[in-house]
C-alpha cells in the first residue's frame, strides 16, 4: 500500500527512455502511464525549442511524444499556471497532468482560490527546484564567465552548488555563489524562493537524496496526496515503474539540501529587502524605479494572481490614459490587489521591457504582510485575510447597490 508521506527511489523499466531521461525517467514514466491509461486527457509539458534557452509549452495527448520533453531546462524560464487559466479553460472540462516547479504549484493554488482553475482535474507532479536562469543572463554568463560559445552548449544543470555546462569539447562548472556575487546566476526571485520541494503537488520528485548505486539513475519520490499515491501504485503494479525504499542517509541529505537552500534564500531576502530601505525611503525608490513604466501590461498578463475580467488599471478615472510617466496609481492598484498573495514567480520582472524590479517590490510587501497576518500564499486553499467573492457576482452587486463595501468589517 502506498500512502501520503511515503518516500521511494523510483526509475523507469523502459531501457530506451532511461537513456534519454534524467534521474531514471520516473517523472516521464508517470506522465506516460497517466495518459495511456485514461487517468488524464492531456499533459501540459515543456520541450526544448530552438535551443536549450528556449522553453516551449506544449499540450500532449499522444504518450509517445512525452519522451521529447524528458529532462530539465533551467535556462528556459516560464510559468505554467497562468497558461492553464488562459488557454486550457482552467481545466474545468478535462483532466490535465503537468510537471510543476514550486512557483507553478503556488500559482495554481492561488488561481484555484479565485475559482479560475479546477484542481480536482489537475494532477501535479512536483519537481525540486534550486532556481532557474534567465535565457539572456545565461547566454551572457556562459560567454563571459565560462568563456564558452553559448550555442555550443547542449546541456546545463545546477548541482552541488555549481552551475554546470556540457558543450562541444568538454564540461565546466562554476560556483553559483561566485556567479551571483558578480550579478549572474539564478533569477533574483529564485534566489529568494523558499518553495524548493513543492509538497502541495501530488508527488514531489527530484534528485536530492538519491545516493549510492542509484545516484543519477533514480528519482526521489515523496507521496503528497491520495491522488499521487494512487498513480504511483498503479504504475508500479503495471510494471512500468520500479521502486525501492530510499537510503536513510539519502533522506537526511535531502533534508540538509533543502535546509541549505532555505538559508541561502534568507540571505538573499535580507540583502534585497534591506537594500530597499524602509518607509518613505522605500516608497521613493519604488516611485523612481516604476517611473520607467510604459504601461505595456506585460506584468499583468503574466501574473498568476491577476485574473479580473475588468482590470481596474484600465479605468480612466483611476489611471489617466495616454500619460507618461504612468501615474503611480497604476502600481498602487497592483500592490493592493496582489501583495498579500504574491508567489514570487518573478514573471512581472522577467517580462518587463523596462527592467523594473517589480517582483522585488511585490515580494517584499508580501513577506511583511505574511509576518503581520500569518498567511502564506500558494501552499494550501486558505484564503488571504480579505478575499473577494466571485468577481462577476460582486460587480453585479456593486452595480445594484452602489456600495463598494464588500465585508461588514467595521461592525
Amino acid at each position: 500500500m502506498v500512502k501520503k508521506g511515503d518516500m521511494f527511489y523510483a526509475w523507469t523499466s523502459d531501457a530506451e527512455l532511461a537513456k534519454r531521461a534524467e534521474c531514471g525517467g520516473a517523472v516521464t514514466t508517470l506522465l506516460k502511464y497517466a495518459l495511456e491509461n485514461n487517468i488524464v486527457d492531456a499533459v501540459l509539458a515543456v520541450r526544448k525549442g530552438a535551443d536549450l534557452y528556449d522553453a516551449v509549452p506544449t499540450i500532449i495527448t499522444d504518450p509517445k511524444e512525452l519522451d521529447q520533453t524528458a529532462g530539465s531546462l533551467h535556462c528556459g524560464t516560464m510559468l505554467l499556471s497562468k497558461l492553464v487559466k488562459n488557454y486550457l479553460g482552467g481545466a474545468n472540462n478535462f483532466r490535465l497532468a503537468m510537471t510543476v516547479k514550486g512557483c507553478d504549484a503556488m500559482g495554481l493554488y492561488e488561481l484555484a482560490k479565485r475559482q479560475q482553475v479546477n484542481l480536482d482535474n489537475v494532477l501535479m507532479i512536483g519537481v525540486n527546484c534550486g532556481g532557474s536562469v534567465s535565457p539572456v543572463t545565461a547566454r551572457k554568463m556562459i560567454a563571459d564567465k565560462f568563456e564558452v560559445d553559448p550555442d555550443t552548449v547542449h546541456k546545463e544543470e545546477i548541482d552541488k552548488g555549481q552551475f554546470i555546462i556540457e558543450y562541444e569539447g568538454g564540461h565546466k562548472g562554476i560556483s553559483i555563489d561566485d556567479l551571483e556575487e558578480e550579478g549572474y546566476g539564478r533569477r533574483p526571485n529564485c534566489r529568494r524562493c523558499k518553495m524548493k520541494i513543492p509538497r502541495q503537488a501530488d508527488l514531489a520528485c527530484g534528485n536530492w537524496g538519491v545516493i549510492g548505486d542509484k545516484a543519477g539513475k533514480a528519482t526521489f519520490v515523496e507521496v503528497c496526496s491520495e491522488k499521487g499515491a494512487n498513480l504511483l501504485k498503479a504504475a508500479v503494479d503495471a510494471g512500468v515503474l520500479k521502486t525501492e525504499a530510499p537510503n536513510p542517509k539519502g533522506i537526511v541529505i535531502r533534508g540538509k539540501v533543502e535546509g541549505a537552500m532555505f538559508k541561502l534564500a534568507d540571505k538573499w531576502r535580507k540583502r534585497d529587502f534591506e537594500a530597499l530601505g524602509d518607509g518613505r525611503e522605500r516608497l521613493a525608490k519604488i516611485v523612481t524605479e516604476t517611473s520607467r513604466c510604459i504601461k505595456c501590461y506585460a506584468c499583468i498578463e503574466q501574473c498568476p494572481i491577476c485574473y479580473c475580467v475588468e482590470c481596474s488599471t484600465k479605468k480612466p478615472y483611476l489611471v489617466e490614459p495616454g500619460t507618461l510617466p504612468v501615474p503611480f496609481m497604476f502600481h498602487l492598484i497592483r500592490f493592493a490587489h496582489i501583495a498579500d498573495s504574491c508567489v514570487n514567480c518573478g514573471q512581472c520582472e522577467e517580462n518587463c521591457p523596462m527592467e523594473i524590479p517589480n517582483s522585488l517590490f511585490m515580494h517584499a510587501q508580501q513577506c511583511e504582510l505574511e509576518q503581520m497576518f500569518g498567511h502564506v500564499p500558494g501552499v494550501d486553499m486558505e484564503l488571504p485575510l480579505l478575499a473577494l467573492v466571485e468577481e462577476k457576482d460582486e460587480r453585479a452587486r456593486l452595480a445594484a447597490t452602489g456600495s463598494d463595501q464588500i465585508f461588514d468589517i467595521f461592525k
